[in-house]
């Protein structure tokens, strides 16, 4: 789903497939599925994938990570990401233009994994590839940017590298520019309906990624009303925006 004219783009991380029938309801304009959201996120079932496209019409990234810890992954955990991945490119072929794939993979000195990432990226063209959070572990995040530019990785997904994403806004505004189109930036880390505005508003980024997490029932549920919450933030952030836009343009 395409967000309103002038409004950020919403992602909601979910950790199955009620949770992301729920986000989709409230408004969501994409889902990143996941397994096990307490580890960090790790790759989701086939059954679940298929249910979450079945049962919404948004499109749907999967994050594929096969544990939680960290992001150095020896030859038989990579053997095992890229048989998730191709097993994803081949079952959903038919929603292809609904459907991304989420990952990452550092070395020893927390660098991006070239090789890795390469194989990734190939294994799942013709999905687009997103480069999670493990890059905010990298200590030469500009470095990184334009390693996964040249790998073909379609998007990054960070804090810029700080505690959360309304912190790291200044760091996301360089790395927009950096990135100048060649790949989408995505704010996440925090990101919540008091500060959605003023993330989007420092940071100069179009998209963000948060999880909006139930106070009760199932520990890993999502609650609609927060994601209605972002929106709405966001909605009137637009407004304003536009507003200001009409003033500008009828008194020049």
């Amino acid at each position: 789903m395409t967000p309103p004219p002038g409004r950020a783009l919403v992602e909601i991380c979910v950790g199955d497939a009620a949770s992301a029938v729920a986000a989709a309801d409230a408004g969501a304009d994409r889902l990143e599925l996941c397994a096990d959201l307490g580890a960090g996120g790790t790759t989701p079932s086939l059954g679940a994938v298929r249910q979450v496209l079945a049962r919404t019409a948004v499109p749907v990234r999967v994050m594929v990570r096969p544990r939680g810890g960290g992001f150095r992954y020896d030859t038989t955990e990579l053997a095992v990401m890229l048989d998730d991945v191709a097993a994803l490119r081949e079952t959903f072929g038919a929603d292809r233009d609904r459907l991304g794939v989420v990952t990452g993979a550092l070395t020893g000195d927390r660098s991006v994994d070239e090789d890795a990432t390469a194989r990734l990226v190939e294994a799942a063209d013709p999905l687009p590839v997103v480069f999670h959070k493990a890059f905010d572990e990298v200590p030469d995040q500009a470095r990184a940017l334009e390693t996964l530019a040249e790998l073909g990785v379609a998007a990054v997904l960070t804090s810029g590298g700080a505690a959360d994403a309304l912190t790291g806004a200044p760091r996301l505004a360089e790395l927009r520019e950096q990135a100048a189109e060649r790949l989408d930036l995505v704010a996440g880390g925090g990101v919540r309906a008091h500060n959605v505005a003023e993330v989007i508003r420092r940071s100069g980024l179009d998209q963000v990624h948060l999880r909006a997490p139930a106070t009760d029932g199932w520990p890993e549920a999502t609650d609609p009303a927060l994601v209605r919450e972002v929106l709405a933030a966001l909605d009137r952030q637009a407004s304003t925006l536009d507003r200001q836009a009409s003033i500008r343009s009828r008194s020049s």
